[in-house]
């Protein structure tokens, strides 16, 4: 049994569950609204204020769709109540990030600013040198943060870059003259 999918969705005050046929979730609550359609395979029940997921049988998968089906419906929740948010950081001489209404400008090194404008949703702050994106899908925050990461990744040898706050950079040695 997936220790995963058995666990019921506990569905805070504040917030409804509907679930239309075809398996079309829809969460209302106090940051928005959210809804996908999920496996239809899956049995998606509301009781009381707790979501359960089962599956029909022990097929593999139907063991992998389980896990997954509720780990949506979960963050559905989750981002209609506290919402997700993911922060970047900014490393290098002369590299910049600026905010004018939607659009986020960034000076990477090279010959032209690179601007990205928010997407539907979501909202990006820069404080110094961070650069905040929030929003109440946790897979379009962490898309956007991925594509603003990969205008200048972090490199191994300076440390110049964009990187999560909390990723690691491997650093490496840089070359050594001949003596």
């Amino acid at each position: 049994m997936s220790r995963i999918g058995r666990m019921p969705i506990a569905v805070p005050a504040g917030v409804t569950v509907d679930i239309a046929e075809n398996n079309h979730v829809t969460v209302k609550g106090p940051k928005g609204t959210l809804e996908r359609t999920l496996p239809k395979e899956m049995e998606i029940k509301l009781e009381g204020s707790e979501v359960t997921v089962t599956r029909p049988n022990d097929l593999k998968r139907m063991k992998s769709l389980h896990g997954l089906t509720r780990t949506l419906i979960n963050n559905m929740v989750v981002g209609v109540t506290n919402g997700y948010t993911k922060e970047l950081e900014v490393n290098g001489v002369g590299y910049r990030a600026s905010k004018s209404g939607k659009d986020l400008t960034l000076n990477l090194g090279y010959s032209h600013p690179v601007v990205m404008t928010d997407p539907e949703g979501l909202e990006s702050k820069v404080e110094g040198n961070k650069i905040i994106v929030s929003g109440i899908d946790k897979e379009k925050v962490g898309q956007y943060a991925a594509e603003i990461r990969d205008k200048r990744r972090p490199e191994p040898y300076k440390g110049k870059g964009i990187k999560y706050v909390d990723e690691v950079i491997r650093r490496k040695v840089g070359k050594t003259g001949k003596k």
